[in-house]
């Protein structure tokens, strides 16, 4: 099935509804769809490289919108689903002690999860179940899911179809030494600082 999923993503790409069904695609991948955006964003752009930076915005735009959906499901499932089976076991001070971390790291892990292969999905969820502030949720999620289609988009941009190839088979990589780099560089900002 999942196969099957992948392949109509990618029929897609070629379609004249292209934008509008990558805007529906960033948004339920958000939240519940199993096929990142990614793969209609590389067929797009190099069907029509001059339009990079609008399918890369729309992605984005739609991402985050859709992260907000996730968040809403988290809230709200949260309070008919979650609490009272985690207080029937007894586990809501767990819960508050890692509700706790979350908000207090959440910045980073939407925004890792953002720019990861990591399922954004789960964390726009545990998002809104652990109540994170929804302006750093959002500030977290543009600029995340903003640097990954953006970056994608630039290098497909500039680079074309020999890119491709390279894309598909190491983006996980690519997005976690790109995310490594950045925490060290936040981490040598702040040494310096000190």
């Amino acid at each position: 099935m999942l196969r099957r999923l992948y392949d109509w993503t990618m029929a897609q790409a070629v379609t004249p509804h292209a934008m509008w069904t990558l805007a529906a695609v960033a948004f339920i991948e958000s939240s519940v769809f199993p096929i990142p955006p990614d793969v209609l964003i590389i067929p797009m752009v190099l069907a029509a490289r001059s339009r990079a930076w609008r399918i890369a915005t729309l992605c984005t735009v739609a991402s985050v919108i859709g992260g907000f959906f996730g968040y809403a499901i988290g809230l709200f499932l949260f309070e008919q689903v979650a609490r009272p089976i985690l207080s029937f076991y007894g586990y809501m001070d767990k819960f508050s002690t890692f509700q706790d971390l979350y908000n207090q790291w959440g910045a980073w892990i939407v925004f890792g999860a953002g720019i990861t292969p990591f399922p954004y999905k789960v964390i726009t969820i545990a998002s809104g179940m652990t109540g994170l502030n929804p302006v750093v949720f959002g500030l977290a999620s543009v600029a995340a899911r903003g640097l990954r289609f953006f970056f994608i988009a630039w290098l497909l941009w500039k680079y074309g179809t020999p890119i491709r190839a390279f894309i598909e088979r190491h983006l996980g990589k690519l997005a976690v030494i790109f995310f490594i780099l950045l925490i060290g560089g936040f981490a040598a900002l702040k040494l310096l600082a000190n």
